[in-house]
C-alpha cells in the first residue's frame, strides 16, 4: 500500500485525521478452516495500539465476532469495537453488550438449525445474538448449507435476515450491520470530524463500505472480488505490514489498484 503502486494506479492520500475501522477475519487475520482456529500474529496488537495512539484513539475494529473473542485475540489491549454485526459494541472504553434474551425466536431456532446440519457436516457458530453455519471443510455440501439457513431464515420473519460471507451464512437481527455501527462511531468522539476508512474483506463488509463512500471516506478491499470498496490490496498480510508501517509514522496512502 505505502508508496507500493502497481502499473496504473492513483496513489490515494489520506489525511492525519482519519477514523480507522477494520474488520477482523481474512483482514487482520488470515481465513481459517474453523472460526476457532484463526491465529493472530504477535505483532498485531501492539501495532494496532501504536496506530491508536497516531489517531488519538480513532481506532476500531468492527466484527461478525464477538467482543469478547476480539479482546481474548487482540489483548492484552482493549480495542473500541463492533462484535457481531454491531450488536454489541464498545465504544471510549464502555460496552453495549448483546442481550440475547431480546431475540427469543432466534434462540428457539438455533437447536433445529444444529440437528438440520450436523448430516451434511457443516459447523453451527451460536453467538447468542446471531447463529453462523459454516461450510467452509465441505464445501461439496455449500448447497444444502446455503438451503437450510435461508429456510430457517425465512421462518423466522422479517426482524431477522441472512447474511452471506465466504462459506458462511449468518441469521442476524435485521437491525444489525457494519454501516449502521460505523454511522454511530462517527457520531462521537474521537471518531467524529474524522473521515472514515474502513477495511475488510468479504460480502459482509460491502454494507460498511458503501456507508464509508457515502461519508466522503475511503473503503478498502482486502483479495479479490467483485466491490464497492474504491482502494484494494492483496492479503492480510500486506494490511498488516502496512498497518505496521502506519504505526511508525510512515505516511497515510493507500494504492486503487493494489494486489499484493
Amino acid at each position: 500500500m505505502t508508496k507500493q503502486h502497481d502499473a496504473g494506479g492513483t496513489p490515494i492520500h489520506l489525511p492525519e485525521t482519519i477514523a480507522l475501522f477494520l474488520d477482523f477475519d481474512g483482514t487482520l487475520v488470515d481465513i481459517a478452516e474453523r472460526p476457532e482456529s484463526i491465529v493472530v500474529e504477535p505483532m498485531v496488537p501492539g501495532a494496532l495500539a501504536r496506530l491508536r495512539d497516531r489517531l488519538e484513539g480513532a481506532l476500531a475494529v468492527i466484527s461478525g465476532r464477538p467482543l469478547a473473542f476480539l479482546d481474548e485475540r487482540l489483548g492484552p489491549q482493549h480495542f473500541d469495537a463492533a462484535g457481531m454485526h454491531g450488536l454489541e459494541y464498545r465504544l471510549r472504553g464502555e460496552a453495549r453488550p448483546c442481550r440475547p434474551e431480546e431475540y427469543p425466536a432466534l434462540r428457539r431456532a438455533v437447536g433445529d438449525l444444529e440437528k438440520a446440519i450436523q448430516p451434511i457436516g457443516a459447523l453451527l457458530e451460536d453467538k447468542g445474538c446471531s447463529v453462523a453455519v459454516h461450510w467452509r471443510l465441505v464445501p461439496e455440501r455449500a448447497d444444502e448449507a446455503r438451503r437450510i439457513a435461508q429456510a430457517v431464515a425465512t421462518e423466522l420473519g422479517p426482524d431477522y435476515r441472512i447474511q452471506w460471507g465466504k462459506a458462511v451464512a449468518e441469521i442476524l437481527p435485521a437491525a444489525a450491520g457494519k454501516g449502521r455501527v460505523i454511522e454511530r462511531f462517527l457520531e462521537e468522539p474521537p471518531f467524529r470530524g474524522r473521515m472514515p476508512v474502513f477495511v475488510g474483506d468479504d460480502l459482509t463488509d460491502e454494507d460498511g463500505f458503501r456507508t464509508v463512500n457515502a461519508r466522503g471516506g475511503v473503503s478498502v478491499r482486502v483479495g479479490e472480488g467483485a466491490t464497492v470498496a474504491r482502494a484494494r490490496i492483496g492479503t492480510p498480510a500486506r494490511l498488516r505490514h502496512c498497518l505496521s508501517a502506519w504505526a511508525d509514522g510512515a505516511p497515510f496512502s493507500l494504492d486503487r489498484t493494489t494486489t499484493g
